[in-house]
């Protein structure tokens, strides 16, 4: 069993992600800048902010895996990627790093085009291409630090919650559509597919899209 920190722990993403690894027996803290009053059964739950990097280091100390579900929109625009980058790096180099991204990054074919670059509406691209920005700075590192980048469904999104199936279908780097063109995955299976990649890890230092 894994000693799991999520970051963004009581947002949409984070929260399915804190469940689903406490119900599969993981030792999962759940960090944001306030403690929720619902709480998942069994996670510990940590006052803590990406825009204090030292302190949320050190708040970190002993975990194997941080997965960062926190999206660079609102106040946190322009801020993610800078102290993201700057937090792994503080970070001891055994621990394995995870972001949920955006879909704004996958591909819309094999080689190409970017999403974001298809039509992608303008009042969220800012936000797609500073998690585009998070990716590139993984990319680029040069530590031999294990990390993985998830690209979800174009449809993923607390307005579209669905349910919990267990199921999921990788893309690669392609955004994963279904057989009608729809792009979609739920909360809680967003959440089985980050779990089975810190159980059973077939990205290293990879990206990959999920969808239905």
């Amino acid at each position: 069993m894994a000693r799991i920190a999520v970051l963004g722990g009581t947002g949409y993403a984070g929260h399915h992600i804190v469940a689903e690894a406490v119900q599969r027996g993981h030792t999962v803290v759940s960090v944001a800048r306030t403690v929720p009053a619902e709480r998942v059964e069994g996670a510990t739950y940590i006052e803590g902010t990406l825009l204090d990097v030292p302190s949320l280091a050190a708040q970190l100390d002993g975990v194997d895996v941080v997965v960062s579900s926190v999206a660079p929109r609102g106040d946190m625009l322009g801020q993610v990627r800078p102290n993201l980058e700057a937090l792994v790096a503080a970070l001891p180099e055994h621990v394995r790093v995870g972001v949920i991204g955006g879909a704004g990054g996958s591909l819309v074919a094999p080689g190409g085009p970017r999403v974001v670059d298809s039509g992608f509406p303008e009042e969220f691209k800012p936000e797609a291409l500073e998690a585009i920005g998070v990716l590139e700075d993984l990319q680029a590192d040069t530590s031999g630090r294990d990390w993985f980048f998830l690209h979800p469904a174009g449809g993923f999104g607390a307005w579209n919650p669905g349910e919990r199936t267990g199921t999921y279908r990788d893309g690669g780097d392609v955004i994963v559509t279904d057989a009608a063109g729809e792009s979609f995955i739920s909360g809680p299976d967003l959440a089985v597919a980050v779990v089975d990649e810190i159980e059973t890890p077939k990205h290293s230092r990879e990206r990959f899209t999920v969808g239905y």
